[in-house]
């Protein structure tokens, strides 16, 4: 008897907590007015309604029917994170501003754990350290750089890779476009060859890729705990790269490492763990962004023959104003490819590869009548405002004739394919002259056919099993 009063008590204890628990829970701490949403479930929060593949371009249905329930700034719970999601504008153009002082750079577990050696995130660099590493970008991969050296290298390796996949049945475009951008950009930081090298760094970021949004579970058969395998694996290899590189000064590249290596006397942060995160971390934008976009551009030029065919007519103009046909392209072409550029935004704009940008309130901070507490994270979906019908009439259509017309005051507050503020892209105009360098190339000796395939958000821009094309010489 006694012994069931104190089960019956223990039991009655236990539902006490988790239903204390459940509650705070649903209803976090806050000096203030939280903006109004759910948390979703314990522990799991909403992330499998965000996780929910969307086979349509649009703005992902988790981020819609809450707009529509809540307004442009509602809480939530994302893999166990307290997360306030922003589709206004005006405050994610504020927030941007901001950071270093309400906000910082900030990342899902998943993510920081993949960018993260003994317990410090290489990708949050701040201050003094993120200028020398968006500098040291921008003397490889700026205009500067564009103009006097990359462009007549993008063109040869182009047209290496449209002759290649001619003479095949087919390719998935998502796959072959990702490793002509990694291993044209691994080329220039660290003269990666890849026919030579023993890891194929295009598959290990495929695999990387597939865990970010995964549960941060580090178990056999999991996402997330191959890609910790396949990081494991491509940091190796970027460890002794770069080992050889600093015993070997004499073994000059005039790469991107060269210069680090070159730096490290009088930038003290430069450690070898250091660069090779450093490195990790470009290549896996170069892996992911260029290459997306240009799937997405390939996709839907294929729905529309009328775009394709005024492409043809301004890269074949190029053509024909040359005194020598077969010259390499020169930066005064590339500025004047006005529609071409036009296309690029479009794609860009539909095909915006992550939802949004992630920051941490540092402090508490207030918006409208709301309060966002001191340490959530923050989602900036920047991509709602590329779906805005107040901007972008019927912004489902694939229309790169709508951007003659677009002003470029409202464009700057509401397209932000390459991210905004102090952490804006430094790589932006290299991945336009990458795109227009293809489509130069493309265009003026080559033709396709869309043999199968679909493209899809959840949340993140998704191609399934893959987006089929046949190419072939015109």
């Amino acid at each position: 008897m006694w012994t069931n009063t104190v089960v019956v008590g223990l039991v009655g204890l236990l539902v006490i907590w988790l239903g204390n628990w459940i509650r705070r829970w649903r209803n976090p701490k806050c000096n203030g007015i939280l903006p109004p949403g759910s948390m979703g479930f314990p522990l799991i929060g909403e992330t499998l309604s965000l996780i929910i593949p969307s086979y349509s371009l649009d703005l992902h249905p988790f981020f819609k029917t809450r707009i529509q329930r809540y307004g442009t700034i509602f809480r939530t719970n994302i893999a166990a994170r307290p997360a306030i999601i922003s589709v206004d504008p005006e405050f994610n153009n504020f927030l941007l501003r901001e950071e270093g002082r309400l906000v910082e750079l900030w990342y899902l577990d998943t993510f920081s754990k993949i960018f993260t050696l003994e317990g410090e995130s290489q990708v949050n660099a701040v201050g003094a350290v993120h200028k020398y590493l968006r500098r040291t970008v921008l003397n490889h991969f700026g205009i500067v750089s564009l103009r006097e050296k990359l462009l007549p290298q993008l063109e040869q390796v182009v047209n290496k890779a449209l002759s290649s996949w001619s003479a095949q049945d087919s390719v998935e475009i998502k796959q072959v476009a990702s490793s002509l951008s990694l291993e044209f950009g691994a080329k220039q930081i660290f003269s990666y060859d890849a026919e030579s090298s023993p890891t194929s760094i295009t598959e290990a970021l495929s695999r990387i890729l597939n865990g970010l949004l995964s549960f941060p579970l580090n178990i056999p058969g999991t996402a997330y705990h191959q890609s910790l395998k396949d990081r494991n694996k491509l940091v190796s290899m970027l460890k002794g790269i770069v080992k050889e590189r600093q015993n070997s000064p004499e073994f000059n590249q005039g790469d991107m490492l060269d210069q680090i290596c070159m730096d490290r006397e009088k930038e003290k942060f430069l450690s070898e763990d250091f660069i090779v995160y450093f490195i990790f971390a470009i290549l896996f934008v170069t892996f992911e962004s260029v290459s997306s976009v240009i799937a997405v551009a390939i996709s839907m030029l294929s729905e529309n023959p009328s775009v394709v065919e005024e492409m043809i007519a301004e890269q074949e103009a190029i053509l024909k104003n040359r005194q020598n046909p077969n010259s390499s392209l020169t930066w005064d072409e590339y500025k004047s490819m006005t529609f071409t550029h036009n296309v690029i935004n479009e794609s860009l704009r539909m095909g915006n590869t992550a939802p949004g940008l992630l920051r941490r309130a540092i402090k508490d901070i207030p918006v409208k009548e709301f309060t966002i507490p001191a340490g959530w994270t923050i989602m900036m979906v920047t991509s709602a405002q590329h779906f805005s019908p107040n901007t972008f009439h019927n912004p489902l259509e694939f229309n790169p004739r709508r951007w003659k017309e677009l002003d470029s005051t409202v464009t700057s507050n509401n397209f932000t394919p390459f991210g905004g503020g102090g952490r804006q892209c430094a790589g932006a105009e290299y991945s336009r002259v990458f795109m227009a360098t293809f489509f130069h190339v493309l265009l003026t000796k080559y033709r396709w056919t869309k043999i199968r395939g679909n493209i899809f958000r959840n949340p993140i821009l998704g191609f399934g099993k893959g987006v089929y094309i046949k190419f072939y010489k015109k």
